[in-house]
């Protein structure tokens, strides 16, 4: 009987195992997340700095901008160059938000990423792997968006305060570092994705090109943070601490 015991345990372990990594793998419950808002330009300008004199605004608990989302592929075609449309991706995103615009399908999102990359190459002479500031210049002068700024040294307070005036954020990131498992293993060596919000529990609502399951894509905030590089040829791990705020 012992015996018996004692191999059904060694028969159940095995099983017991599998069963608990398929149920921690799980993906995590939907968090509900606040009401989308539209873009609001005169909050967009109340949170400048304020005077020396003028005590900070507190922050709302909760903010999630109504950023169209588009992933990077909107055909699902993952060659060239949409395996390298991240920035662009996030650029239209960030731009239809501040201009009032919706992306309409894939159709759309593709036809304006294309269009993105031209003028990329005519300014910059190619479009892969674009830094913090030449993806604001493209948001500049391409979209002629007026209010866009590169920031150094995010921090999740900093972020938040953007969101609350209104702006979008879009983080430069090394990739593999954030462990989204949507993305083609092991990840994009570079990324780009926009944060469009917060949870009262302080997490970053985003929405990820890197996955067509991106869209209000959640991500704790320390993730985030230790994952901000911009790009700088290659050792991306190196990389400067820079946000590019957009409104």
């Amino acid at each position: 009987m012992r015996r018996l015991r004692i191999t059904l345990i060694l028969i159940a372990l095995p099983l017991l195992t599998g069963i608990f990594f398929a149920v921690s793998k799980k993906k995590p419950e939907t968090i509900p997340l606040p009401p989308a808002q539209s873009y609001n330009s005169t909050a967009s300008s109340q949170t400048q700095s304020p005077a020396p004199s003028e005590p900070e605004t507190a922050l709302p608990a909760e903010v999630n901008l109504a950023i169209p989302f588009t992933s990077q592929a909107p055909h699902q075609n993952w060659d060239l160059p949409y395996q390298q449309f991240c920035e662009e991706a996030s650029v239209l995103m960030a731009a239809s938000f501040v201009k009032g615009e919706n992306i309409l399908g894939p159709d759309d999102s593709d036809k304006k990423m294309l269009a993105i990359k031209d003028f990329e190459e005519k300014k910059f002479g190619y479009y892969e792997d674009t830094t913090a500031e030449e993806t604001a210049v493209i948001l500049r002068e391409n979209f002629e968006l007026a209010n866009v700024e590169v920031v150094f040294d995010p921090t999740s307070e900093k972020i938040k305060k953007a969101l609350a005036g209104s702006k979008a954020v879009i983080l430069p990131l090394a990739g593999r570092e954030i462990g989204n498992p949507n993305y083609r293993q092991p990840g994009p060596l570079y990324h780009m994705l926009v944060v469009k919000g917060y949870t009262k529990n302080g997490n970053l609502i985003t929405n990820d090109p890197g996955t067509r399951k991106g869209a209000d894509y959640v991500y704790k905030p320390d993730v985030l943070l230790n994952a901000i590089h911009d790009w700088n040829g290659g050792n991306v791990d190196a990389g400067k601490k820079v946000m590019i705020i957009v409104g």
